[in-house]
C-alpha cells in the first residue's frame, strides 16, 4: 500500500548506508536500518490487527525507536498519537477515551495503570 507521507520521507532519505542518528552510546543507525525496521515494526502491526486508519496510541520516551514506530505506523496507514510522558493517568484517560485507539503502546512501567484505563488496545514496549 502506498503512502503519501512515508513516500516523500523515504524519497528524501539518502543513501542507505548514511547514518542516520547516533546514539548516545557511538552507535550509529544508518538509513538502511532504519527503513528495514520500520518495515518490520509495520509488519508486526498488522498482523496484530492494525488497519489503515486505525489510530496507534504512543506513550514512550523520545528515542530511536520511537521514530522507527512513528515510520511503522505511516509504513501500515495507521494513525501514530504521541502521548507525552509526563501526563497523568486521568490526562491519559481523557485522550485515549477521545481517540479510541486500536493500539496502545507504552513503557513497561507503566502498563499496569494505562492499562486500566486502555483495556484490550494496550501493549507494553
Amino acid at each position: 500500500m502506498s503512502n503519501h507521507l512515508f513516500d516523500q520521507i523515504k524519497a528524501r532519505m539518502p543513501g542507505s548506508e548514511c547514518r542516520f542518528i547516533t546514539l548516545e552510546d557511538g552507535r550509529s543507525i544508518t538509513y538502511g536500518a532504519v527503513m528495514a525496521g520500520s518495515a518490520q515494526l509495520a509488519h508486526v502491526l498488522t498482523v496484530i490487527g492494525v488497519k489503515p486508519g486505525d489510530r496507534v496510541a504512543v506513550q514512550v520516551e523520545k528515542s530511536a525507536e520511537a521514530i522507527l514506530l512513528y515510520l511503522a505506523c505511516l509504513r501500515a496507514g495507521a494513525i501514530f498519537l504521541p502521548l507525552n510522558t509526563a501526563y497523568t493517568t486521568a490526562e491519559l484517560a481523557y485522550f485515549l477515551g477521545d481517540a479510541k485507539p486500536s493500539l496502545v503502546i507504552c513503557d513497561p512501567a507503566r502498563r499496569e495503570a494505562i492499562a486500566a484505563i486502555a483495556g484490550d488496545a494496550c501493549l507494553e514496549t
